[in-house]
């Protein structure tokens, strides 16, 4: 007879797991030769696969990345430029610790923002939070926010976000207030939290597309230092992809 009153005590008290793990036990005749300290670590065991589990399904939905990415599936081998050494070793996060940033730049789909959600994904395994943003649409947002008083909310969440990707950095020029407002988030950054950066230019334009020497200056000296450099190259992946498909069709 199952223990129904203790299980329903732990899933009161929100302790799904050892719930779970105990009911498993009494299914189990074998579970009865385990000393009761062996049962309850167990449980306990249990209870924290759980936990971490629960805790990094919210923090990938809190990051909304834009592809689902991991960097076990991140193709090192493709000629492109990608220094696999390098990738490795930003894999235990600990550059986030470091309040480091990392730039990812190369010609469009060679995958740039597939390898930047690949380490906020990374992130989030370690614990970290982390969240996609669209450079150009944020801008939009955080200026129409101005108009209605949720600037400087918005402003604060972002800030405490421990791993921020800017993805598709200078696809647009940005406007006098754009670039301020960009000047905001990067210094709310700077040495406290870590931002990831893709863009399909190289970093020696930068200066010059965004529109302002002075701002410019600013910004790009709160982002390029202490930032790890991903410089791809090569064919897009897209077109390689559509290649093979069309030579799949042919008779």
């Amino acid at each position: 007879m199952l223990p129904h009153p203790l299980i329903h005590q732990l899933r009161t008290l929100k302790l799904d797991g050892m719930a779970l793990a105990l009911h498993e036990q009494h299914e189990q005749p074998a579970s009865r030769e385990l000393s009761f300290e062996e049962r309850l670590t167990l449980l306990v065991e249990r209870e924290r696969t759980c936990r971490d589990t629960r805790g990094l399904q919210r923090r990938l939905a809190a990051a909304r990345l834009k592809v689902s990415a991991s960097l076990e599936a991140v193709d090192t081998k493709h000629p492109r430029g990608l220094d696999a050494k390098l990738l490795r070793s930003l894999a235990d996060s600990q550059w986030i610790t470091d309040r480091r940033g990392v730039i990812v730049t190369g010609p469009t789909g060679v995958g740039k923002t597939f390898i930047g959600c690949a380490l906020a994904h990374q992130a989030c395994r370690h614990g970290f939070s982390a969240l996609y943003t669209q450079t150009g649409r944020l801008l939009q947002e955080l200026t129409l926010a101005r108009s209605d008083g949720r600037y400087l909310k918005l402003l604060a969440g972002i800030a405490r976000v421990q791993v921020l990707i800017l993805d598709d950095w200078g696809l647009d020029v940005p406007t006098g207030e754009g670039r301020r407002i960009l000047l905001e988030i990067l210094d709310d950054r700077y040495e406290r939290a870590s931002t990831i950066i893709t863009s399909q230019f190289p970093t020696t334009v930068w200066h010059e597309n965004l529109g302002d020497p002075t701002l410019a200056d600013a910004i790009l000296d709160r982002v390029l230092h202490h930032a790890y450099r991903i410089e791809l190259k090569g064919e897009s992946l897209r077109k390689q992809g559509n290649r093979l498909t069309t030579l799949a069709e042919q008779p």
